[in-house]
C-alpha cells in the first residue's frame, strides 16, 4: 500500500493522472478487418490524499455483461467521491468479446486463460500482455467481476485466493451473500496478480447475456463496501454479514434428460432435500436429484435438456 504523504501519479498509455486528477484514457490493442481502431477504455480518479490505488474491472469475458452495468453506474453515480488512493475502472476488459457477444476474442482464445500474455502473441494474449505491462504494475488491489457461464446462473458470491489473508479480509467486507476460497487458474488475471503479491476479489453473479437486477445491485454495494473499509471512500457503520463458505461441490446429472430446478438459488437446503428432476421424454422414469449434505444452493443450472455428466447445482458448506 502507498503511504506517501501525496499520492502518485498514474500513468497510463504515455497519459498521466496527477493527484487530484480524474481522466479516460485508452491502450489501443488492434483493429478490426475493417480498420476500425479497438481500445480499452480506462477511467481513472487519483485523489490528493495517499491510499491504496484500487481496480476495478468488467467484461473480461465477453458475454458477462453484469459487470459491465455495474460499473456503468458507479461511473453515473456523482456522489461517487474518491478521498485518498486512487480508483480504476474499466467497464469493458474485452472488447472484442463483447461487441461479438462471446466470452472471447473472435480467434475463440480466452483473454483470463492468457496472462501475462506476449507482445507478439495470439490476440488474447495482446490484450494481457498490454494490461499486464500499463496498468498492474501500478494498482494494489482488484476486484473482478464475473458472471456465471451459458446456463448457469450463479447467486451474488465473491472468491479469494487460499492463503491470502488480505482477500479474504476484503472478500468478507465486499458482502455478497457467500464468499469462499478458490484455487488459481494457470494464465488467469488473479494468478499473475497474485505472483505479483496483489489481492483480488473475483465476483460471480448472475449468468451470461443476461441482466440480473439483484447482481448488479450486490456488485455495486460490495465495491463501495470494499472502497469504504480501504478509505477510499468514506465509510459507514456496518456489520458484514457474508456466509463463508469451506467447501463448495458440483451436483452432476447421473442421466439425461429434462431438467427441472424445483429450489431457488441461494436457499440453504438440508441433507436429502429434493433439489429438482430429471425426466426422459416419455414420461417412463424421474429421477430426483437430492442434496448430498446441509449446504447453500450458489448456482443453478438453467438448460432445459442435459446430458449426463452436466452440472447441475453448485452447493457450498
Amino acid at each position: 500500500m502507498h503511504s506517501e504523504e501525496e499520492n502518485k501519479t498514474i500513468t497510463v498509455n504515455g497519459n498521466t493522472v496527477k493527484p487530484g486528477q480524474s481522466r479516460l484514457v485508452r491502450i489501443e490493442i488492434a483493429r478490426l478487418p475493417t480498420g476500425t481502431l479497438i481500445d480499452i477504455p480506462i477511467h481513472i480518479f487519483n485523489a490528493e490524499q495517499a491510499g491504496p490505488i484500487v481496480l476495478v474491472q468488467a467484461g473480461l469475458h465477453g458475454d458477462e455483461i453484469n459487470g459491465v452495468e455495474a460499473l456503468r453506474r458507479v461511473l453515473k453515480d456523482r456522489a461517487f467521491k474518491i478521498e485518498k488512493g486512487a480508483l480504476i475502472v474499466v467497464p469493458v476488459l474485452n472488447i472484442f468479446g463483447f461487441i461479438h457477444f462471446s466470452r472471447d476474442v473472435p480467434d475463440g482464445k480466452d483473454v483470463n486463460r492468457s496472462f501475462p500474455g506476449r507482445s507478439k502473441g495470439s490476440l488474447a494474449s495482446r490484450i494481457a500482455y498490454h494490461y499486464t505491462s500499463e496498468v498492474l504494475p501500478q494498482i494494489d488491489i482488484a476486484i473482478d467481476l464475473h458472471t456465471g457461464g451459458a446456463q448457469r446462473h450463479n447467486h451474488p458470491q465473491v472468491r479469494y485466493t487460499l492463503g491470502d489473508s488480505e482477500s479474504e479480509e476484503l472478500a468478507l467486507e465486499f458482502d455478497a451473500p457467500f464468499h469462499f476460497s478458490s484455487k488459481l487458474i494457470r494464465g488467469s488475471f488473479r494468478k499473475v496478480m497474485h505472483s505479483m503479491g496483489k489481492p483480488v476479489l473475483v465476483y460471480e453473479a448472475g449468468e451470461s447475456m443476461r441482466f440480473d437486477e439483484h447482481s448488479i445491485k450486490t456488485a455495486v454495494t460490495g465495491i463501495k463496501n470494499v472502497l469504504g473499509h480501504l478509505g477510499v471512500l468514506s465509510k459507514g457503520k456496518r456489520k458484514p454479514k457474508s456466509i463463508h463458505l469451506k467447501t463448495t461441490k458440483w451436483l452432476r446429472a447421473p442421466r439425461a434428460g429434462m431438467f427441472i430446478p424445483e429450489i431457488e438459488n441461494g436457499s440453504k437446503v438440508s441433507k436429502n432435500q429434493v433439489l429438482g428432476a430429471i425426466n426422459d421424454t416419455y414420461s417412463k422414469t424421474n429421477k430426483k436429484i437430492k442434496a448430498p449434505s446441509d449446504g447453500h444452493i450458489i448456482c443453478v443450472n438453467h438448460q432445459a435438456v442435459v446430458n449426463q455428466g452436466d452440472a447441475l447445482f453448485h452447493i457450498g458448506r
